[in-house]
């Protein structure tokens, strides 16, 4: 599957900065504020943002292999 440059720098965005700061933001609130299952829920944002991460960097090196570029 192919993905567009725009969707790719979006992901990428979600993927490094979103998603980080939402997991730390939710883990320092639910300490804070006592919100139910922080430490499932932080887990969970975690290995979405590592998954995601392999997806993008898998894809970025399958681009640069089309491209005739190094890995």
């Amino acid at each position: 599957m192919k993905i567009s440059n725009k969707v790719y720098d979006v992901l990428k965005w979600i993927c490094l900065v979103v998603l980080p700061s939402l997991t730390t933001l939710w883990l320092g609130l639910s300490k804070v504020w006592g919100f139910p299952l922080a430490e499932e829920i932080g887990a969970t944002l975690t290995l979405i943002t590592a998954f995601l991460g392999a997806l993008l960097g898998i894809s970025s090196v399958k681009y640069r292999i089309e491209k005739g570029g190094e890995s």
